[in-house]
């Protein structure tokens, strides 16, 4: 695993602070995968170090997974708290600054959560060669009527969402009722939740459905690449 500081990249743009990359894989790799943390956890936290080092691993060095922050995780390092998520428009201005750094064509955009979410919003802006979203938030906790979708009928990036049938932002019974683009292609864990973890009643184990997943996403890659 690599640290590479990459403020120069980043400083400047507006509402975004100098941070640090995590990177999985050789930096000749054929393509790189950025992924953004969800809401409430860092890029370091246990699902995203997990995932990204099995995704890496999956390739045989064919791709890099690179990991970064938004300002107001960043600034939780800092010592600010628990500081509330940045505004969408510093949300795709960060994305905009990784997307930025590199070679779009060589460049899959996705991440945790809110992380793909907002990767989902900038990605046919951005012309990346694709997109990956884990968990992918269809609609706020509680609230199905109130779905984050209307973009996603109309997207053309190819894209895979890695989803948990079970998942209380979007389960398997009202994604498959949704109007999604054909670009989109739906990979489902059984008794997943939001992480895409299963239940231990399920009689699966969290490392088959984190399995699942990476070689689903490797998969993806490998079609792309």
């Amino acid at each position: 695993m690599l640290f590479l500081a990459v403020g120069q990249a980043i400083r400047g743009v507006r509402g975004v602070l100098p941070q640090d990359w995590i990177i999985d894989g050789p930096d000749e790799a054929g393509l790189t995968l950025a992924l953004a943390h969800g809401a409430g956890a860092p890029m370091d936290s246990p699902f995203m170090t997990e995932i990204a080092a099995a995704i890496a691993l999956a390739g045989d060095g064919r791709w890099r997974v690179l990991r970064f922050e938004f300002p107001y995780m960043a600034g939780r390092r800092q010592g600010g708290g628990r500081r509330p998520p940045d505004r969408p428009a510093v949300l795709m201005e960060s994305w905009r600054a990784v997307i930025a750094a590199h070679d779009p064509k060589r460049l899959v955009v996705g991440g945790k959560s809110m992380g793909g979410r907002i990767a989902s919003m900038a990605a046919d802006e951005a012309g990346v060669a694709g997109l990956v979203c884990l968990g992918y938030p269809f609609h706020p906790p509680g609230k199905p009527e109130r779905t984050r979708t209307d973009h996603l009928a109309h997207l053309k990036t190819p894209s895979l969402f890695v989803q948990g049938t079970r998942d209380p932002l979007g389960n398997r019974e009202e994604v498959e009722g949704y109007s999604l683009s054909p670009a989109i292609s739906l990979c489902w864990l059984p008794d997943g939740n939001h992480d895409l973890a299963p239940r231990k009643s399920s009689g699966i184990s969290r490392a088959e459905n984190m399995s699942r997943a990476s070689n689903a996403v490797a998969g993806f890659l490998a079609d792309l690449a």
